[in-house]
């Protein structure tokens, strides 16, 4: 099971070239059970990764792409009356894949953003007062562009605090940048791949997380950091509850995948950044420059002893 997945890592680095960090938090926060959010410029390989780890994982997936007219009914489906049998019958939307890739869901606006929230939380969606199940299991991998970008809507924080992890890929390095250049269209690779799991080895997979030990003073550390960015007043707001329980299942599935069945702290300040980086906020200082996300993330680590 493990091989299989580390097998799905090494597919994924054939078409994303020279991000094997970001390939490893993707399959982590699957692993752990958890959405995914990718950030960054256009361009730089964000749909394409959601892609090929969706075909390596031989999960069913729909992609939708987010823009400032989609409405709730087209991210959920809609009830239509059927003459012939004189009732309403439900047309599912594409939330009722395994996978849904949102594509820019920053460019919805506010109202369609929320159809997702009970769906990230409770694996289920509610239409017209009946509660519909999801498929099990079920994620949401968005891709989200730069705040600072035309048409872009802000995610808010609860819509936020519902992505386990949030990574960035970046610009390629010089070596990964020419393989790209000189290499197959990455569109046509994605055409070639074929599933190295199937959707019941990550359902595996994410019981053997579960299993993971995690000792009482691997706690403590974790509620120590939980409680320095709520007393520290660095911060605009702690980290919840919700965020621990995402960091400690994160830090899990990363020492399941390293192949060791305890959790360590450094995988706790390995996951750190990606679980903690889009929850954290600086308290707003006349004067100075304000720190945001990651930079944030490398000061608690330093001021948090072990």
């Amino acid at each position: 099971m493990l091989d299989k997945l580390r097998s799905c890592a090494a597919q994924i680095g054939a078409v994303i070239v020279g991000k094997e960090l970001q390939i490893r938090q993707s399959l982590t926060c699957l692993m752990a059970g958890g959405h995914l959010l990718i950030e960054d410029a256009p361009g730089v390989g964000k749909t394409t990764l959601a892609h090929a780890v969706a075909l390596s994982l031989g999960l069913p997936f729909r992609r939708l792409q987010f823009t400032s007219d989609l409405l709730p009914s087209d991210v959920i489906g809609v009830s239509v009356y059927d003459r012939s049998a004189n009732q309403f019958v439900f047309h599912p939307g594409p939330i009722f894949s395994e996978v849904l890739l949102a594509d820019e869901i920053n460019r919805a606006s506010p109202k369609t953003q929320s159809a997702l929230l009970e769906a990230m939380e409770e694996n289920q969606v509610s239409v017209d007062g009946m509660a519909r199940p999801l498929p099990q299991p079920f994620f949401v991998i968005a891709t989200q562009n730069p705040l600072h970008q035309v048409g872009t809507f802000p995610l808010p924080e609860s819509q936020l605090d519902r992505f386990l992890m949030c990574i960035s890929l970046g610009y390629p390095d010089r070596a990964a940048e020419r393989a790209l250049l000189a290499g197959e269209s990455r569109r046509d690779m994605l055409k070639t791949l074929r599933p190295v799991a199937k959707p019941a080895d990550l359902v595996s997979a994410q019981l053997a997380v579960k299993a993971v030990f995690a000792s009482g003073a691997l706690l403590d550390y974790v509620q120590a950091l939980l409680a320095h960015t709520r007393a520290s007043g660095r911060f605009a707001e702690g980290l919840s509850p919700r965020a621990g329980l995402a960091l400690l299942q994160a830090a899990r599935a990363w020492a399941w995948f390293d192949g060791r069945d305890h959790v360590i702290p450094e995988d706790i300040q390995n996951v750190l950044p990606a679980v903690a980086g889009h929850r954290l906020h600086a308290v707003q200082r006349e004067g100075g420059r304000v720190l945001h996300g990651r930079e944030l993330v490398a000061q608690l680590i330093q001021a948090v002893p072990v």
